[in-house]
């Protein structure tokens, strides 16, 4: 019996309109589907009438679940990995599995759709030919600084995710570290309340309100010449 295939399937950041054909079709055609969050990934599965069975696949049983995810494509099923919405292993699970496939041996393909950071950097009106993604900084002001320390003196733009408990005060910490460079802070994308905020880091502090909602991406200038 021949091994099955991997498939990591990009979903839509918020508007389910940018759910591919090929993904519905995918998703359909799998054996199981890996969520990161069975119950929310039941809503767009329902949305688009995809009845294959789920198993949970999040970061806190990502290492147990991988093997058995691999041991069920060596035994020849077609399984699919999904995050709550974007790209898989991008910030959320997936990395490990993926590693497994392929020293495993097992085929691993990827339908691609979006990424939040993606469309933050090409709206944030900053360089976007080369960029480094960062992910999500440490929570606590002291360690979040020597994370941004270390791209302190990055000619290449930055980009983040943050909580919206945390952004204010990554970007006070953030304005410590590298000064006030342009930046934009991107929330809500592709939704209904799809807002960007441009200007210079303390610019961006005294516009945004105290209590805030929604998914947060933060695009920070890279170092330039003084």
């Amino acid at each position: 019996m021949s091994e099955g295939t991997l498939y990591l399937v990009a979903t839509p950041i918020g508007n389910l309109g940018d759910m591919s054909e090929r993904a519905i079709e995918t998703l359909k055609s799998v054996d199981f589907i890996a969520s990161e969050d069975t119950r929310k990934t039941g809503i767009l599965l329902k949305h688009f009438g995809i009845k294959q069975r789920q198993i949970s696949f999040h970061e806190h049983n990502e290492r147990r679940k991988t093997e058995r995810i691999v041991n069920m494509l060596l035994s020849g099923q077609n399984a699919a990995v999904v995050s709550n919405a974007g790209t898989p292993a991008i910030s959320d699970p997936g990395y490990r599995l993926v590693r497994a496939c392929i020293d495993a041996q097992i085929e691993v393909t990827m339908i691609p759709g979006a990424a939040a950071f993606v469309m933050a950097v090409v709206l944030s009106g900053l360089a976007a030919d080369s960029f480094v993604f960062r992910g999500f900084a440490p929570r606590k002001s002291g360690k979040r600084q020597t994370f941004l320390a270390v791209d302190k003196d990055s000619p290449h733009t930055l980009v983040f995710y943050e909580s919206p408990y945390r952004v204010k005060k990554f970007l006070t910490d953030a304005l410590e570290v590298y000064g006030d460079r342009k930046a934009a802070v991107a929330k809500e994308l592709t939704k209904k309340f799809e807002t960007i905020h441009r200007g210079r880091i303390s610019e961006l502090l005294d516009q945004l309100d105290e209590k805030l909602k929604g998914e947060y991406v933060i695009v920070i200038e890279g170092k330039t010449s003084d």
